[in-house]
């Protein structure tokens, strides 16, 4: 077949290890015989150079046609092997993981991942599918070469895309805002706020589970004959083991406490590690003998979370669009890795790149300042007005005609406290390029029929330090996030290490079913499918820090998470 699309052209000098400038890309695409022309440019081009110019490709042109009798040599991109992976298959849940494993609630797999020297990996057909580079390899533009500094020219401005670079017709973007809380903060900090959180949660919560279980209001269960068979909706208060072993669990309505009693040999007991204080479940179970008298409790055989059904169907798009989901981006820091940045901003304006039409950027916009001890000796912009400007000319390089949407983090200059309002208005002001959609932290962004839950993530670090390393841990965040899914709570445990605020509505309950749960903060990155839903944490934009190294963080670095929202495929790419 031949090399038809400057995409394949890219692909195949990619594997090669060559760069290409644009104009070169197009020359070679133009040409009679675009296999031929690539083994002439490659023959031409200095030894040491690593990206081919347009000189180098018009200069093997004239030779070509200066003799006609010059045999054709070399492979096409078409020669190289293309595996498909089935989205639904069970697999490892990183790029570089171990082999494919099963787990009961959750569905792993592997997404094609970009690594500049072996073949694409896709969930497309091959016809279809853009070639895998690194951001080293690809042919976007002047500052394409890993560990470069950034070229000036090489960054594009807001409103570029009029130019005719991407082909992309804005009218037919569809994107919808849902539970952005911003300006609706209504907590004072009494009392009563705290109440009326609690029992908003408990009420939302209950109503998903009311129709799994036949339950009592706890006040009622006293009454209830000894032996008799009763289920409970209710917040956990209190987790702890007996002398024997086992585990008692108090639960909370709005009309009591209720204990239950999980036994140590019985199947649920392995659930109960899953248990976080403050979510609601629900159980069932037999009360026993001495209910009547006061002193009762229910004997649990089963739990039940809030969940998402495993029958779980998510919605697509009606036409080939894309969406990256980055987060973390950390500009202000030392270790802000602004060369792999304009890497991902000049590879958005390739050929390969141009269904990708979102960008959906979870919190840590910048570094920020005063945000862990000693931080200042690591900021290379130590003003927090200076760094969201700076932000904003990095963001600036990316193509003008991409709708983004931003959630604040815990670095950002929002307060602390979950949910977090968007940015205030003069922040706003300055990251006013793109007219990007700016919402609260969480919120659901619809994306052309897609459901998108963003949430930075900061109630993972009390997830993972709360469960077991089987069920939540830092080199697998989307298990962790799974486990959110599960109690359809962003960050269901109050008084840890997540500060929350007290409202008259929880606005971080997990209400309706998304197709695709974005989240970052822990700076690891991970993908899964739990019921259905794609759960993607996708690393960060900043380097190992000092302060990393010393609480032994490992951070995955400049990776970027293209969905295909027409199908929900997953497809990495790399950019260090």
């Amino acid at each position: 077949m031949p090399l038809e699309t400057s995409a394949r052209i890219v692909g195949a000098l990619a594997t090669r290890g060559y760069n290409a400038d644009r104009e070169a890309v197009t020359l070679l695409a133009n040409a009679d015989d675009p296999a031929g022309a690539i083994e002439r440019a490659l023959e031409a081009a200095p030894d040491d150079a690593i990206k081919l110019s347009a000189e180098h490709v018009e200069a093997a042109l004239a030779e070509s046609q200066a003799r006609p009798d010059r045999p054709t040599a070399g492979t096409t991109a078409d020669d190289s092997t293309t595996e498909t992976t089935d989205p639904d298959s069970e697999g490892a849940a990183n790029p570089t993981g171990p082999s494919p494993t099963t787990t009961t609630d959750a569905t792993e797999f592997n997404p094609p991942v970009s690594t500049g020297t072996t073949p694409n990996t896709s969930v497309r057909s091959e016809a279809d599918v853009p070639p895998e580079t690194e951001g080293s390899a690809d042919a976007a533009g002047p500052s394409n070469v890993a560990g470069s500094d950034a070229v000036e020219s090489g960054r594009r401005a807001t409103g570029s895309s009029t130019t005719g670079e991407r082909p992309v017709d804005t009218s037919l973007h569809d994107l919808t805002v849902k539970g952005d809380m911003t300006g609706q903060s209504t907590g004072t900090g009494e009392y009563s706020d705290f109440v009326a959180v609690f029992r908003d949660r408990y009420e939302r919560l209950n109503g998903q589970l009311r129709g799994r279980v036949n339950h009592r209001p706890t006040n009622t269960l006293s009454a209830m004959t000894g032996g008799s068979e009763a289920a409970i909706v209710g917040m956990v208060s209190d987790i702890r083991s007996t002398a024997s072993g086992h585990w008692l669990v108090e639960l909370e309505d709005t009309n009591g406490v209720y204990p239950c009693l999980v036994m140590k040999d019985r199947d649920t007991a392995e659930q109960v590690d899953e248990l976080l204080h403050d979510e609601v479940i629900a159980v069932e179970g037999t009360l026993s003998d001495d209910n009547g008298d006061g002193d009762g409790i229910l004997f649990v055989d089963d739990i039940y979370f809030p969940e998402i059904p495993r029958t779980y169907q998510p919605s697509t798009a009606d036409r080939e669009v894309s969406a990256a989901l980055v987060s973390d981006i950390h500009v202000g820091s030392q270790e802000f890795m602004s060369d792999a940045w304009s890497r991902f901003a000049d590879w958005l304006y390739t050929d390969e790149a141009e269904r990708v039409e979102y960008l959906l950027i979870a919190g840590d916009m910048v570094e920020g300042v005063g945000v862990y001890p000693d931080q200042d000796e690591e900021l290379d912009i130590v003003d927090i007005y200076d760094q969201y400007r700076a932000f904003s000319e990095f963001l600036k390089e990316v193509p003008g005609d991409m709708e983004v949407v931003m959630i604040p983090g815990n670095h950002d200059a929002v307060r602390l406290a979950e949910p977090q309002p968007g940015f205030d208005e003069e922040l706003r002001a300055i990251m006013s390029a793109h007219d990007c959609r700016i919402t609260s932290n969480p919120s659901t962004v619809t994306v052309e029929g897609v459901s998108v839950l963003m949430y930075h993530g900061v109630s993972l670090d009390e997830v993972i330090a709360e469960l077991p390393d089987e069920k939540a841990n830092y080199d697998e965040p989307h298990k962790a996030m799974s486990q959110l899914l599960k109690k359809r709570h962003v960050a269901p445990q109050f008084g840890g290490h997540t500060r929350l605020a007290p409202e008259e509505k929880d606005h971080l309950v997990i209400d309706e079913v998304p197709d695709v749960f974005h989240a970052g903060h822990v700076h690891k990155f991970g993908y899964g499918k739990y019921h259905n839903v794609l759960t993607i944490n996708s690393g960060c934009w900043q380097a190992q820090t000092p302060f990393q190294e010393s609480v032994n963080i490992d951070p995955d670095c400049a990776m970027a998470p293209i969905v295909d929202l027409d199908t929900l495929d997953l497809t990495i790419r790399k950019f260090a």
